[in-house]
């Protein structure tokens, strides 16, 4: 269970920690907290699931990485969590999973997301996952973003 103060550390965070040299001491002035327990209350609270991670997480768009291409691929059911981990290994790989498949429109059971700054390098870039899968890959495409739907994960009150 969280209490009060998990909540607010959790409110204090979910958009960002503090762009400052010490960010769990200015956590912990805010909250009127000591910075040891700052990082112990996060600590438990990563252990218990409550929150998942934390880490950096730049926005590419302001970095000029425009180009977002959401490459599908139809990969035998017994061979894609093998191939999803290798995909997913990738460092230009930003998240890779599988997903059902919806026959006969949609043959595609493992997804994996791939930034640059042209579509040209999203392409490059998913060349280079076709000759990691090789011929375990039955058929894929890539799928590019046109906008911005969702930059934020859940968020709490207080």
């Amino acid at each position: 269970m969280l209490d009060a103060i998990d909540r607010k550390l959790i409110a204090a965070t979910q958009a960002g920690l503090p762009l400052v040299a010490e960010p769990y001491r200015a956590l912990a002035d805010q909250l009127n907290l000591d910075e040891a327990g700052v990082i112990n209350r996060l600590t438990r609270l990563l252990e218990e699931g409550a929150i998942r991670r934390i880490g950096a997480i730049p926005n590419h768009y302001a970095l000029g990485t425009t180009a977002n291409g959401m490459s599908v691929w139809d990969i035998a059911d017994e061979a894609v969590a093998d191939i999803g981990a290798r995909v997913g290994a990738l460092d230009f790989v930003t998240h890779c999973y599988e997903r059902p498949r919806h026959l006969p429109l949609w043959p595609y059971n493992l997804f994996a997301m791939v930034h640059g700054r042209t579509r040209d390098e999203v392409r490059a870039k998913v060349a280079e996952i076709a000759v990691l899968v090789g011929p375990a890959a039955r058929a894929h495409e890539v799928l590019f973003s046109t906008r911005i739907l969702k930059k934020t994960g859940l968020r709490i009150a207080a």
